[in-house]
């Protein structure tokens, strides 16, 4: 099959100031069909994604079981989660189905980031079996201080520990997702959980090229706060506290 289906999975809560630009970006993409999820959004995103043309459901409002859901009435033979406030590369859909056949990806996307693109090997990503999932760079649509030693560091610990967050773009391929059960239905963290389970099954490989997502929490409460609250919920779901209590303390921030 020279072009298998991507679905592209975008879970929506009062995105109404975003939706717009991340699904035009999507027109120009090679058989690829886009399902937006809302959860009961209170702005003008449901009008708006209706006024596109594009395919929209309801779910309860937790982005883990509105991506599920989406997933469930997806007809693509690779699943693709994006996020309404990130941007996909240009030729991320040719991009993506490389990645999963094993080949090799090029930087041939205008939107950059320089700061860090490992070289790749030959005759593909350097392993006998292909990436079982991926997920591009992360780029941040700010200026603040800071920001780039940020994107530096997600990318470095992408790459090295093949551990990209949602905000990345994961990509797999459907029966995948279906054989692992999707995504855990947690109030938080639940793009963290479904990486280390499928880094068990095999290589996740991140696309040289980043996704530009909005800046928005990091300009509000400042790069360090940001990060210490990323940290601590990761230190918080090793020690076992709930994902009720971490996702109340995580929305209180």
């Amino acid at each position: 099959m020279q072009n298998p289906k991507i679905s592209i999975i975008i879970p929506v809560l009062n995105e109404a100031s975003n939706i717009t630009k991340t699904v035009l970006l999507l027109r120009d993409a090679v058989n690829v069909e886009v399902i937006v999820v809302d959860g009961g959004s209170q702005d003008e995103t449901v009008a708006i994604v209706n006024s596109l043309g594009i395919k929209l459901l309801s779910s309860p409002p937790q982005r883990a079981k509105q991506m599920n859901a989406g997933a469930a009435l997806a007809s693509g033979d690779i699943l693709l989660f994006l996020h309404a406030d990130t941007l996909l590369p240009a030729n991320f859909d040719t991009m993506v189905r490389q990645t999963l056949a094993g080949e090799k990806c090029k930087k041939n996307s205008p939107i950059q980031n320089p700061i860090f693109s490992p070289p790749l090997k030959r005759g593909g990503w350097g392993g006998s079996q292909p990436p079982i999932a991926g997920a591009f760079e992360l780029g941040i649509n700010s200026k603040i201080k800071g920001i780039r030693l940020v994107e530096k560091m997600v990318n470095l610990r992408s790459h090295f520990f093949s551990l990209p967050y949602g905000d990345q773009a994961i990509f797999l391929k459907a029966e995948v997702f279906r054989d692992i059960g999707g995504f855990p239905e947690l109030p938080i963290m639940e793009d963290f959980v479904l990486i280390r389970r499928l880094r068990e099954l095999g290589k996740i490989q991140i696309v040289p090229v980043p996704v530009l997502t909005s800046g928005r929490r990091w300009q509000k409460l400042g790069v360090l706060k940001t990060t210490l609250i990323n940290q601590l919920m990761i230190i918080g779901y090793f020690l076992k506290v709930s994902p009720e209590k971490l996702a109340r303390w995580y929305r209180r921030q």
